[in-house]
């Protein structure tokens, strides 16, 4: 028997990692996750990656992703609107010490986030022959994401931690620090640690493991300042493990399909075909 266990209060695209999150009404999931979610990365010369951990000020570029076309705009900058490149001039570039191949987006997106970021960088995209696997109980594919293929955070969760954080510091934590692509009302606090096999609208999902945090959460995604140490201080009384704090879920896509805010999360004994790579 299938038994709804959340609703779908929000949705968001993250079309370049690092930077702010795309709002969304309905969206196709693929195996890598939520359609165009971290198909783009910004990286040095060099092709090493850059995360908010220690460029912050990614936070601020806001990223719009429609088909083909790449808006980027930040406050005090005038706008960047580029054509995607989905099989141009390769570039190799470096992520969690694994190499590869990323479709370079052209000079005038790298001149501008090299303005925005005050360091020089670029802009690049994942290839059509992009296959990059991610771990967990169950492993599947991702674009740019540091791991798994969608990010799931009870409401009923982030808002008990901002309920602590305010009781210990007189300050509410916002709900946007966390990143999720898939935000569930209508579930306990944390109830997306505690399941197996769902449907997510008409897509099947995997549990793969618990999203272990760290310092991104304590940027101000609005400014792109670090204003830590919350919510870091106060999740580690008691969302601590061995293996560091943990908040949200990652799953990994079995079977691509369509979801859209007030879709149901359900679980039940429905079979899923597999279509990621677990090797």
């Amino acid at each position: 028997m299938v038994e709804a266990v959340a609703r779908v209060a929000s949705l968001t695209v993250f079309p370049i990692k690092g930077c702010a999150g795309m709002a969304v009404e309905r969206r196709e999931v693929t195996t890598t996750g939520l359609a165009g979610d971290r198909q783009f990365m910004v990286v040095a010369p060099d092709g090493r990656f850059k995360t908010q951990r220690r460029h912050p000020l990614l936070a601020t570029v806001r990223p719009h992703l429609d088909g083909s076309r790449l808006a980027l705009s930040a406050d005090d900058r005038g706008p960047c609107t580029l054509d995607v490149l989905d099989d141009g001039p390769r570039r190799q570039v470096e992520i969690f010490s694994k190499s590869h191949p990323a479709v370079d987006q052209g000079e005038d997106a790298a001149g501008w986030l090299s303005e925005v970021l005050r360091v020089e960088s670029r802009l690049v995209g994942v290839t059509p022959e992009h296959h990059r696997a991610t771990d967990g109980l169950v492993p599947g594919l991702s674009g740019w994401a540091d791991s798994g293929s969608l990010l799931l955070l009870s409401r009923a969760a982030a808002d008990d931690l901002s309920d602590r954080a305010a009781e210990r510091t007189g300050e509410p934590i916002p709900l946007e620090r966390f990143r999720a692509n898939v935000v569930l009302s209508g579930c306990d606090a944390h109830a997306e640690d505690e399941l197996d096999r769902v449907t997510l609208g008409t897509a099947g999902l995997a549990f793969s493991k618990r999203a272990v945090r760290c310092a991104v959460v304590t940027v101000d995604q609005r400014t792109g300042a670090r204003v830590g140490p919350e919510p870091l201080e106060t999740l580690a009384t008691y969302r601590l493990t061995d293996n560091g704090i943990v908040f949200g879920a990652k799953y990994t896509v079995l079977t691509p399909g369509v979801v859209a805010l007030g879709d149901e999360l359900s679980v039940g004994p429905a079979e899923v075909r597999v279509v990621c790579d677990r090797s």
